[in-house]
């Protein structure tokens, strides 16, 4: 079976409607290791392998107007890894910015890197710069990579954003509300999150876009990362198509709405 999704992120509806498909879609891309590991191979060959799947998801994308594509390429957590792993996920990072920014450019897509990149080396952190600001102003695509980034780390520097700003008296405390904060979300500028994907058969979204997962649609995939196809993210957006989002309301409501 390609995929399966839990019951509990989301209702269907009792026969298929006609529903947009989403503007948002996240990856957790999960399995790189595990998949390598069954060929016989060291982890790494199968984060190297990964790389052609994050092309065909982005060509996906792009051919199926969905607006942003935000896919986690390494959390806050990651560097408790084995050292040769990090370090081979950080060339890695730094390939793919020299080989794919030309590319994505070419393709009219946006690249941003989200997270916190003080971590990383000047040498990476400059080439992220350059690859932002040549893509800066395409438009058919806006590719986020999350790199060194985790849910909490996200709402925590969006919480210190606002302490900041109400000590300075731009804000009040009473100023701040939901659409406040999520301003200050690393995500600010993007659409709402409509899909989560996760491949790799395991059930959890890993510290992975925390706030902005509270009103989207779940889909895990027994699918190794390195085999994740078009024809894969297919079905997840087909799956979404079928779901009834209620966002608090009841079905009833929903369809009244709807009509």
């Amino acid at each position: 079976m390609l995929g399966k999704r839990s019951n509990k992120a989301s209702v269907e509806t009792e026969s298929p409607v006609s529903v947009p498909g989403p503007q948002h879609v996240a990856i957790i891309m999960d399995g790189n290791g595990r998949w390598a590991q069954k060929k016989g191979k060291i982890r790494t060959f199968g984060h190297k392998a990964g790389v052609e799947s994050v092309r065909a998801v982005v060509r996906f994308a792009r051919q199926n107007d969905i607006k942003s594509l935000t896919l986690f390429a390494f959390s806050s957590e990651n560097w408790k890894r084995p050292e040769e792993e990090v370090s081979v996920l950080m060339e890695l990072f730094n390939l793919v910015l020299n080989n794919e920014a030309k590319r994505l450019h070419k393709n009219g897509v946006r690249l941003k890197v989200i997270g916190d990149v003080s971590a990383f080396d000047d040498k990476l952190k400059e080439k992220i710069r350059k690859a932002e600001d040549m893509t800066a102003e395409n438009e058919a695509l806006v590719l986020n990579i999350a790199a060194n980034y985790g849910g909490r780390w996200d709402i925590v520097n969006a919480a210190q954003q606002l302490a900041n700003e109400v000590v300075t008296g731009a804000v009040s405390i009473e100023d701040i509300n939901e659409s406040l904060f999520d301003s200050k979300m690393s995500t600010a500028d993007l659409p709402e999150l409509d899909l989560l994907i996760r491949t790799g058969g395991e059930h959890r979204i890993s510290n992975f876009l925390l706030w902005q997962c509270a009103y989207a649609e779940l889909f895990f995939t027994d699918v190794l990362w390195p085999d994740f196809s078009e024809e894969v993210f297919q079905e997840a957006v087909d799956d979404f198509k079928r779901r009834q989002r209620r966002f608090g309301l009841t079905g009833d409501q929903v369809d009244v709405i709807a009509k």
